[in-house]
């Protein structure tokens, strides 16, 4: 049976529901093992089998899906960085003035000892060499460091903070006070020195108050 002119007809092959969505979900369950495991072992320390493992599928679902390891662990390092931007974005979003959404920040309470599921993976040899792998790291923090210059500026701008506080490099010490604060954390084994770091950057930013304020 033809149709008019354009050509034999050839019957719509429908895809059933059930196996686009165990599709999907089998997709996303090998993201977010891979995500936890990055944030355990790092990237050199995360193999494909272990991920497989602990997703419940089989290596030719994961290749189905994916072009490889690295592949897997772009998107894997997308999906721990949409979350800790969801996260900080409802930190930030507390509080009335600069000093309050900052803090809301910094103290945020937080398992030190296990270390930031994005900064972690800038200690890793092997993501830092591959721009592929670098670029959801340096994207996240370009991101944070922003978002919290706007805050300070913000608070500079309403006369909360003293004039002339410099509003990227206040962001980009608040950034490294936390992302510090995890490795001084783990090197001494303990959340304590954490919490002092992050104590001590409220307390510095207070300190930036404008005259009378």
């Amino acid at each position: 049976m033809h149709g008019t002119g354009s050509g034999p007809l050839h019957p719509v092959v429908s895809v059933p529901t059930s196996m686009y969505t165990a599709a999907v979900e089998t997709s996303e369950r090998l993201i977010d093992s891979a995500a936890e495991l990055l944030w355990e072992r790092g990237y050199v320390g995360t193999s494909p089998r272990a991920i497989q493992e602990r997703a419940g599928a089989g290596q030719g679902s994961m290749y189905h899906h994916f072009r490889g390891k690295s592949d897997l662990a772009e998107a894997a390092m997308r999906r721990s960085a949409e979350q800790l931007r969801a996260q900080a974005e409802a930190q930030l979003a507390t509080g009335r003035t600069a000093q309050e959404k900052a803090a809301a920040y910094l103290l945020r309470e937080r398992d030190a000892l296990r270390g930031c599921r994005v900064g972690r993976m800038a200690m890793d040899p092997d993501v830092i060499a591959s721009e592929q792998l670098r670029a959801p790291v340096r994207e996240t923090f370009d991101w944070l460091t922003g978002r919290l210059a706007a805050i300070v500026a913000e608070g500079v701008a309403s006369g909360e903070l003293r004039e002339g506080l410099d509003p990227d490099d206040t962001a980009a010490a608040i950034v490294a006070v936390v992302q510090g604060g995890y490795v001084l954390a783990r090197a001494a084994g303990s959340q304590e020195p954490f919490d002092r770091a992050v104590r001590g950057a409220v307390a510095l930013l207070a300190a930036q108050a404008a005259p009378g304020r």
